[in-house]
């Protein structure tokens, strides 16, 4: 799950301490990202204050909106997957219509706006 030099790409970030956390599940999110041909970075942290819908993950890209999801399992890869896939097709990751990302949208926490730059006056 690389980049091209210069291009941003999505960078997927999961809690690895929640109390229900699924260590298989860094490891298969990985290989179906890469076995579904797109790309993006994936990390894991300690603790994103997501606890009461453990397991959380994070999608960010550089001048998109970012979304934070919880109550993250195996079961959700292939919306994840789907997600990952409108996102990139999206210029700002903002989506019109919800809907084909299945359960995963019933699972979103917060969706973050990307940093707006002052423009020169």
């Amino acid at each position: 799950m690389t980049g091209r030099p210069g291009m941003s790409i999505p960078t997927l970030t999961l809690c690895r301490t929640c109390r229900e956390a699924d260590p298989t599940l860094p490891d298969q999110l990985s290989e179906a990202v890469a076995g579904a041909g797109l790309e993006a970075r994936l990390q894991q942290v300690d603790c994103m204050s997501g606890c009461k819908r453990p397991q959380t993950l994070s999608v960010r890209q550089t001048g998109k909106t970012a979304y934070l999801f919880g109550e993250i399992s195996t079961d959700d890869i292939c919306d994840i997957l789907t997600f990952l896939r409108l996102y990139a097709e999206s210029p700002d990751g903002n989506f019109a219509d919800a809907r084909p990302l299945g359960n995963l949208r019933f699972k979103a926490i917060a969706r973050i706006p990307p940093i707006i730059t002052a423009t020169p006056q």
